[in-house]
């Protein structure tokens, strides 16, 4: 089986899906792994470090001919032109109103896996590459936060006067929020947050913060089985809007986290919000890649919109690469090893494994994600053929 790790070539992503530990234990399962030159470096990872581990380190055209391809972002089309038919394709895929990039690995017969769409369950908490980037990007927006901010975050009493505490507030208690949260405790911030879901309360209250929003009869039924928030009614986002907004008055640090799958991220502080803001204030907005949460946020900008400084980083784990990396490495490790026969030491998918059936996205010149599948999926004749020649 051989294996391969590309460098990311897509908005200069700077990590990379595998870190020398994940090598050492690919090639103890029998893989030949093999590092595109210059991968890691971005991650800090160097070719020597990779080549110590027992990776060979090639170049793209090693693409042609592998079993797996490990990636950090859905392949471009002049990859997916590299690689072989009934190769394996694991990556972050973002395969929302993304149909036609779907239907092109599906047309190059790739078995293609989306990471983001690992099933909240006991036994993949090792493989949930959601959690493990958006705490690192909770992590990293109180950071980002700190450095816009021209005033200390903790409170300090000294000769010369007493420095009070910044005030910090989160929107959005999910993984990343609940990361920011402690961060800014840390580093010594008053901190309270907000979120629809009503089991956000109890955890926000755990790690010190204060909770805010308002808790009527839809609050308390707005959250899904699979524990995301739930779409809410104009009305409650009227009356949450209109709380939100006395409490932002009064805020020196704004973090939004809110995204709901497959959806734009819903506008969480309008321009007359920001308005009422204290001067100099911040706003980090983490979900400027799918619409931002603040109006006005600009994607990789620091826009003064007012009063406040409106942080719009985007790929915030990417700015911690070297961390990022090494925890999204482990994420892919974990989920590939249930892939590999242990016996023959190939590639052996199981359809009836609820992880394969939450995370394949194409299969034999077929889109099949249930989500995704066009209405008719059927692979064409030239494809069917193809794989009936391969599996003889």
């Amino acid at each position: 089986m051989k294996l391969f790790v590309p460098k990311e070539h897509e908005d200069g992503e700077p990590r990379v899906a595998a870190s020398p530990d994940t090598v050492k234990r690919l090639v103890g399962l029998g893989a030949e792994v093999v590092v595109e030159a210059g991968a890691g470096w971005l991650s800090r990872i160097t070719d020597e470090a990779f080549a110590a581990a027992g990776a060979r380190i090639g170049s793209g055209a090693d693409a042609a001919d592998a079993d797996v391809i490990l990636k950090v972002r859905r392949p471009a089309a002049s990859e997916i032109a590299q690689y072989r038919r009934g190769a394996i394709v694991v990556a972050i895929m973002d395969p929302y109103g993304r149909d036609a990039e779907l239907a092109a690995m599906a047309g190059a017969g790739l078995t293609a896996f989306a990471m983001e769409l690992m099933p909240r369950i006991t036994r993949a908490q090792v493989m949930d590459v959601l959690s493990s980037q958006a705490n690192l990007a909770g992590y990293q927006a109180v950071i980002d936060a700190a450095a816009v901010y021209d005033r200390a975050f903790p409170m300090m009493m000294t000769a010369a006067g007493t420095v009070p505490a910044a005030r910090v507030f989160v929107m959005g208690a999910g993984v990343a929020g609940l990361q920011a949260i402690a961060t800014a405790r840390r580093l010594g911030a008053v901190v309270s947050a907000t979120d629809v879901r009503p089991a956000a309360k109890e955890q926000v209250e755990s790690l010190g913060a204060k909770f805010v929003a308002v808790e009527d009869d839809e609050f308390r039924a707005a959250e899904t089985a699979a524990g995301y928030a739930k779409p809410m009614s104009p009305a409650y986002q009227a009356k949450q809007a209109e709380l939100t907004a006395a409490h932002l008055a009064k805020q020196d640090i704004v973090v939004t986290t809110a995204l709901i799958p497959g959806r734009p991220a819903p506008r969480l502080v309008t321009r007359a919000m920001l308005e009422t803001m204290r001067p100099g204030s911040v706003i980090v907005d983490l979900a400027v890649e799918r619409g931002g949460n603040v109006e006005g946020a600009e994607a990789d900008r620091v826009a003064e919109i007012g009063p406040v400084k409106v942080v719009g980083y985007r790929n915030v784990p990417g700015r911690i690469a070297a961390t990022a990396s090494q925890l999204y490495a482990k994420n892919l490790f974990a989920f590939l090893e249930t892939l590999i026969d242990k016996t023959t030491r190939e590639p052996k998918i199981d359809l009836e494994d609820e992880l394969v059936k939450a995370t394949m996205l194409t299969r034999d010149g077929r889109v099949v994600h249930p989500s995704f599948a066009p209405p008719d999926s059927s692979p064409s004749d030239e494809i069917v053929e193809s794989s009936a020649e391969r599996d003889a």
